[in-house]
């Protein structure tokens, strides 16, 4: 059985490929979430005046990732500080969002995000808030740095590399 949970890292084409080479990650697609307009196109998004933010959709296997270093793997690719502003993205559509559409999860949603605030000692721009409404972003958005290796992407080589070995079972523990 999967799981998901939605995520809003900044610019949807690097957040989709960095969460998708995290091990037990099954599917991921970008898209549109938490807005106001019935099927949003990229071009009224990128206005600003739909409410969307850019969105990972994450399916994953609990069994293999566990929804706490899911976060916690989340959270090293965003500035959690910066409010609608990721790298040289900004508007609200880039800002940052953990969104849920299970209650359950969202004790361990908490739990990672009050230890980040925690750490950081400063409050946090994440918003975290069931999920409303998401809508498939157009194919040319989906697994868009698999199909333009040279294209725009505001995480880092080091980053992916991270997100490759960040829940190998001898992998990174932090």
């Amino acid at each position: 059985m999967t799981k998901d949970i939605y995520l809003a890292a900044g610019c949807f084409w690097g957040a989709e490929h960095y969460l998708k080479c995290i091990r037990g990650v099954v599917k991921t697609e970008t898209g549109y979430a938490n807005g106001n307009i019935a099927y949003p196109t990229y071009r009224e998004v990128y206005t600003d005046t739909t409410g969307y933010a850019e969105t990972v959709h994450v399916v994953y296997d609990p069994d293999m990732l566990g929804l706490d270093r899911l976060i916690q793997v989340y959270f090293k690719a965003i500035d959690p500080t910066s409010l609608n502003q990721q790298g040289e993205d900004v508007g609200t559509r880039y800002r940052t969002g953990i969104y849920y559409t299970d209650p359950a999860d969202l004790p361990a949603i908490r739990r990672i995000y009050d230890r980040v605030a925690g750490e950081l000692k400063l409050p946090l721009a994440v918003e975290v808030k069931p999920l409303k409404n998401f809508y498939r972003a157009e194919e040319c958005h989906q697994d868009y740095l698999a199909k333009n290796p040279q294209g725009y992407c505001h995480i880092s080589p080091a980053l992916m590399e991270f997100a490759r070995t960040a829940n190998d079972p001898a992998g990174d523990s932090d």
